[in-house]
C-alpha cells in the first residue's frame, strides 16, 4: 500500500479523527493481505465487520475522501410531502427492481437545492461501483450519489413499505397454501408432517419473523404451540411480551421442524429433549445472531410431540462499549470508576435475567482494556464479540470449571467470569483477585447488600469477601416514557410515591408523569434505562464483613453504605421519576423484591 494510495489516506485520516488506532489499522491491513485477490474486500468492510468499529464513522470518512456529499436525516425528511416525493420516483421502478434497491438500501432523497434537476440518491456505502447504474433506475439524467446512514435508510424504506406490510403478504400466501389439517387422529405421524411442511411457505413465515423481531429491536421470540393447531409468535420489546402474530391451520409441529431446519446443531428429529442452536442472518447489511433454545411441553393431546422455542436475538449493534452510555447516576458512576479502575479485586453485577448484566460487564471492560493488558473471558454462552478480548468457548472437552481452573496459567489481567455459580467458581474468583487479578463477574440476588450473604452461604470466609470485593452494582432496566406524548398526572394518589420512599414535600415537588400511547412508541413507552444500587466496599464496610462471624449483618451494611452515599435500587428509580423518565408504576414492579 503506497503512501498516495486512497487506502493509506483513507488509513492515517481514521487514525488522526480518533475513529481507530495505528494497531486496530495494522489488523486490518493483515486481514485484507490474507485474503485471496478476487475476494478481496476493502479495508473499510473489514474494519466494520471483522473488528466491530462504528460503521457510520468509518463510511463518513470514506465518503469524504471520495468527495461523496453526506446527507442527515431530519423529522422533516419524514414528513408526507418529502415521503410522498420519494414514493412517487419509486412508483417507476419495476416492483422485482424496487424490491433489489431496497435490499440494497439504494434509495432516491430528494432534488438537488442548487443544481436544477439533479436527484440525490443516498446510499450506505458511495463507494459500491453498482450504486451508479442502479441510480439509472430512477428515470432522472442526472443524480448525485450521497452517503446517509443504514439506520436512517432503513427508516425512510419504512415509511415506504410498512415492514407489517412485507411480511404479512408472505404470511397470508403460507396461509393460502396450507389446508386446515382435520384433527381426527393426533397420534404423531412423521410422513404427514413432512408433506404439511413441503406444501407450504412456513419458511417464509419463519424468515419473516426474524426479520421483523430485529427491525421492531425485540430481545426474544417465543413460538408457543396452543390447542387446535394454533402457534402463537411473541416478540419481548422493552421487556414485554407482545403478541406478534397468531398462525392458525398448521400443526404446530410443522413449525417447530422448520425452525430447527434453521438452526444449527439442533436435530429435528428428537421431540424428547432440551436442544440449544443458533442461527445466523444477514437483515439489512448486518449479521444477526439467533440463539434457540428447545423445550419440549406437554398440550392437551398427550400424544401430540410440542415444543417451545425461544430465540434470543443477538444484535451486537445493541451493545454498549462507551462506558458514558450506561447512565448511572453521580455517585454509582463515581464508585463504579474507582472499583473498576483498581489492579486488582472482583466486580460483582447482580440482577434477574434481561437486566443488562452482561451489556455492563461488555462497557466496563472495554473501558479498561487495552493493548497492554491480556483479557481473558469464561462465558456460557458468548454472546458478544468484544475486540481485544480472549474468549474462551466452552465446549464437551472444556467445560466450566477446566477453563476457569486453566485461566490462571494463561497469565491474564483481567477476566471475566459470566457467573459464581457455586462455592468452586466463587473461591477461583476470589483467588484470582487476591492473586493480582481484576476479575468481573456476575451473580443473582435480588439487591447489591445480599450478594455478601450469598457468597457467605457459599462457604467463602468473610475476611476473604472483606478483602476481595471491590463492588456489587444491582442493576434493574425499567420503561421509558415516550417524550411526544407522556402528560402529568392529574389526579395522582399520594399513596403511590409514598409505597416508594417519597416524602410529602417531595411529592409536592415532583412533576408525576403516566403513558399514553402515540405513534412513535408502544404503549407510552419507548426503549429503556437502568436503575442501579452500587455497593462500593469502603473501609467502614470491609470491617463491618471482616467481623462478621455466625452470619452477615445485611442491615448493618445496608446502613452504612446509605451513610457513604449509596442510592438503594429504589432511590435511584425516585430519581428517575424526579426527572420525568419513568413511571411510579415501573419503578414500583423493577423493585418490588427489596
Amino acid at each position: 500500500m503506497t503512501p498516495s494510495s486512497p487506502q493509506a489516506r483513507f488509513g492515517s485520516t481514521l487514525i488522526e479523527n480518533g475513529v481507530i488506532d495505528q494497531e486496530t489499522l495494522d489488523k486490518a491491513l493483515q486481514i485484507q493481505g490474507m485474503e485471496v485477490d478476487s475476494n478481496r474486500r476493502k479495508l473499510g468492510e473489514i474494519l466494520v465487520s471483522d473488528l466491530g468499529i462504528d460503521r457510520d464513522k468509518v463510511y463518513r470518512e470514506i465518503a469524504n475522501i471520495y468527495a461523496f456529499r453526506t446527507e442527515e436525516l431530519t423529522e422533516d425528511d419524514l414528513e408526507e410531502d418529502r415521503i410522498r416525493f420519494i414514493s412517487d420516483v419509486m412508483e417507476g421502478v419495476s416492483g422485482e427492481m424496487r424490491g433489489y434497491l431496497l435490499n440494497k438500501k439504494v434509495l432516491p432523497y430528494k432534488l438537488h437545492s442548487v443544481k436544477h434537476g439533479v436527484l440525490i440518491v443516498v446510499c450506505p456505502d458511495p463507494t459500491d461501483r453498482e450504486v451508479q447504474s442502479l441510480a439509472t433506475e430512477f428515470g432522472y439524467r442526472r443524480y448525485e450519489i450521497a452517503y446517509m446512514r443504514v439506520e436512517d435508510i432503513v427508516t425512510l424504506a419504512s415509511k415506504l413499505v410498512p415492514e407489517e406490510e412485507e411480511f404479512l403478504k408472505l404470511i397470508e400466501q403460507a396461509n393460502d397454501a396450507v389446508e386446515t389439517i382435520e384433527d381426527t387422529d393426533t397420534e404423531f405421524d412423521e410422513e404427514a408432517l413432512e408433506a404439511e411442511i413441503n406444501k407450504s411457505l412456513l419458511t417464509n413465515l419463519v424468515e419473516g419473523c426474524l426479520v421483523e423481531a430485529v427491525r421492531k429491536g425485540a430481545s426474544d421470540i417465543h413460538v408457543i404451540p396452543k390447542p387446535g393447531n394454533i402457534t402463537e409468535f411473541y416478540f419481548r420489546v422493552d421487556g414485554k411480551l407482545q403478541l406478534w402474530y397468531r398462525h392458525e391451520g398448521t400443526k404446530p409441529e410443522a413449525i417447530s421442524a422448520v425452525i430447527k431446519d434453521r438452526s444449527k446443531n439442533v436435530d429435528r428429529f428428537e421431540w424428547d429433549a432440551a436442544q440449544d442452536g443458533f442461527i445466523q442472518r444477514t437483515i439489512d447489511n448486518y449479521l444477526m445472531r439467533f440463539r434457540v433454545s428447545i423445550m419440549p411441553i406437554v398440550g392437551q393431546e398427550l400424544r401430540r410431540k410440542l415444543e417451545s422455542i425461544v430465540i434470543r436475538v443477538i444484535d451486537d449493534r445493541k451493545l454498549i462499549t462507551d462506558f458514558e452510555d450506561l447512565g448511572f447516576q453521580k455517585k454509582a458512576r463515581e464508585d463504579f470508576i474507582k472499583a473498576i479502575g483498581k489492579p486488582q479485586g472482583i466486580v460483582i453485577l447482580t440482577g434477574p435475567t434481561g437486566s443488562g448484566k452482561s451489556t455492563t460487564l461488555v462497557a466496563a471492560l472495554s473501558h479498561v482494556m487495552n493493548p497492554s493488558i491480556n483479557v481473558v473471558t469464561v462465558e456460557d454462552p458468548v454472546e458478544y464479540n468484544i475486540p481485544g478480548a480472549r474468549q474462551i468457548k466452552l465446549g464437551p472437552r472444556l467445560d466450566f470449571d477446566l477453563a476457569i481452573r486453566s485461566i490462571l496459567r494463561h497469565d491474564p489481567d483481567v477476566v471475566m467470569v459470566g457467573e459464581m455459580r457455586d462455592k468452586t467458581t466463587a473461591e477461583i474468583a476470589v483467588k484470582m483477585a487476591n492473586t493480582g487479578h481484576l476479575t468481573f463477574t456476575t451473580l443473582h440476588t435480588n439487591d447489591a447488600i445480599s450478594a455478601v450473604a450469598r457468597l457467605y452461604k457459599m462457604g467463602i470466609e468473610p475476611f476473604l469477601l472483606a478483602y476481595s470485593i471491590n463492588i456489587v452494582v444491582a442493576q434493574r432496566l425499567v420503561r421509558t416514557l415516550c417524550k411526544e406524548c407522556k402528560r402529568p398526572i392529574t389526579d395522582l394518589d399520594h399513596a403511590a410515591p409514598l409505597e416508594l420512599g417519597f416524602t410529602e414535600e417531595e411529592i409536592q415537588q415532583t412533576t408525576f408523569y403516566e403513558p399514553v400511547g402515540c405513534k412513535k412508541c408502544r404503549l407510552g413507552y419507548r426503549g429503556r434505562i437502568a436503575i442501579h444500587e452500587a455497593f462500593y466496599f469502603t473501609k467502614a464496610i470491609r470491617q463491618l464483613v471482616y467481623q462478621s462471624s455466625k452470619d452477615i449483618d445485611e442491615d448493618a451494611l445496608r446502613t452504612q453504605a446509605i451513610k457513604d452515599g449509596m442510592l438503594t435500587l429504589r432511590a435511584s428509580g425516585r430519581e428517575r421519576i424526579r426527572k420525568g423518565l419513568t413511571t411510579l408504576e415501573e419503578i414500583a414492579f423493577a423493585t418490588a423484591e427489596d
